[in-house]
């Protein structure tokens, strides 16, 4: 099962949509990126992604998200199935 995740991003000033719009190009053989979406209040970028498990999301985002000129902060959060 494939895990889910909510990488939210805050951005240095005026950078919101280059990094947008970088990880809408990333490709990472670790995870895929299945929405992008630049928002207003305490985060830039939301950005949902999926991998096979933990470690290769985790991977994704520091090796790959974290790189993007831009980026000056992520927080992930891991999508659970309650019930």
């Amino acid at each position: 099962m494939a895990v889910r995740g909510y990488v939210l991003i805050e951005a240095d000033v005026g950078h919101s949509k280059g990094v947008g719009e970088a990880v809408l190009a990333l490709s990472h053989t670790d995870a895929r990126v299945t929405s992008v979406d630049t928002v207003t209040g305490p985060y830039d970028v939301i950005v949902q992604m999926e991998a096979d498990d933990l470690d290769k999301l985790g991977n994704a985002i520091t090796d790959g998200i974290q790189h993007i000129e831009g980026v000056a902060r992520t927080t992930t959060c891991l999508a659970v199935r309650l019930g």
